[in-house]
């Protein structure tokens, strides 16, 4: 697996976040810069590349050029490589044109991550996240109809400045709502130069880490949901190296982002290999070799 920078900085100014401060404004590499590496990365025996950005999505708006992360995705996928990710989405710029692309392209991965951050709508906007609970939701519908079986994960943060126990709930509900396959959740802490540093932090650090944790019993609940869903099927993985907890086992990742262990030998390493899935737990597959 090879991961890929196509963009540096970002534009976005998420008020929490310090990227924009130390990494600059949004600048885009070219695509055919890119296309190269990627066809050069492919010659020499790379199965999986990984797109690279703080916010993707917003691949190409720095260019003055009508290509955008679409055109971008569906080149990549055009050299052949058998496998194609992208990190990180910001929910505002994931177009019709992107879904398309990733649905009509068995070499893009049908796993997407999805920071929702907040299902506070009065959150999010303190956030400066530019989008509304509404239109999340929306976008995850979208996802979900065009490609019913991709995985779907996210980042959120508990505990923002202000964040009252409705606007708690209300990301509850969101997470009830989409199922994530997993998420990044993370109690909010300021960084310097931030505007969010500047705000009250005025909610307890018990009151955050109570939030925190029955958002993890949900995370959990929903990602063991969504895994046992792959029990008896077969699925392709691409086999990584041995498995961390057992020598006698390899591990890898299927399409969906899913990790397995896998009963299979070790000249396997670095095929993709399928795998039908013999038991299932929270974070991870166990499967034996087709």
């Amino acid at each position: 697996k090879a991961w890929v920078n196509i963009m540096y900085g970002c534009d976005k100014f998420c008020t929490y976040c310090i990227v924009p401060y130390t990494r600059g404004k949004q600048r885009s590499r070219s695509p055919e810069s890119i296309i190269s590496e990627v066809k050069e990365l492919k010659e020499n025996g790379y199965r999986e590349v990984t797109l690279l950005g703080q916010n993707v999505n917003a691949y190409g708006k720095d260019l003055d050029t009508d290509y955008d992360m679409s055109n971008l995705l569906e080149d990549v996928s055009k050299t052949g490589i058998d496998r194609v990710r992208f990190v990180t989405s910001h929910p505002w710029d994931f177009t019709d044109n992107m879904i398309e692309v990733i649905k009509k392209s068995e070499n893009i991965m049908p796993y997407i991550h999805l920071p929702l951050q907040s299902g506070s709508n009065r959150i999010l906007k303190l956030m400066g996240r530019r989008y509304t609970k509404e239109s999340y939701i929306e976008l995850y519908n979208k996802l979900k109809k065009a490609m019913p079986a991709c995985s779907i994960t996210t980042d959120i943060i508990v505990g923002f400045p202000s964040e009252t126990t409705d606007d708690f709930n209300e990301t509850l509900e969101v997470v009830k709502t989409c199922k994530y396959d997993s998420a990044f959740t993370f109690i909010f802490s300021p960084r310097e130069g931030t505007p969010a540093s500047k705000m009250d932090d005025n909610i307890p650090e018990e009151e955050k880490e109570q939030r925190l944790y029955k958002l993890n019993e949900y995370v959990n609940k929903y990602a063991l949901e969504n895994n046992k869903k792959y029990l008896n099927k077969t699925v392709p993985v691409l086999l990584e190296g041995l498995s961390e907890k057992n020598d006698d086992l390899l591990m890898g990742y299927t399409d969906t982002m899913k990790l397995v262990n896998v009963k299979a030998p070790r000249e396997d390493i670095g095929k993709i290999i399928n795998v039908k899935i013999t038991d299932v737990k929270t974070w991870s597959l166990d499967g034996k070799k087709i």
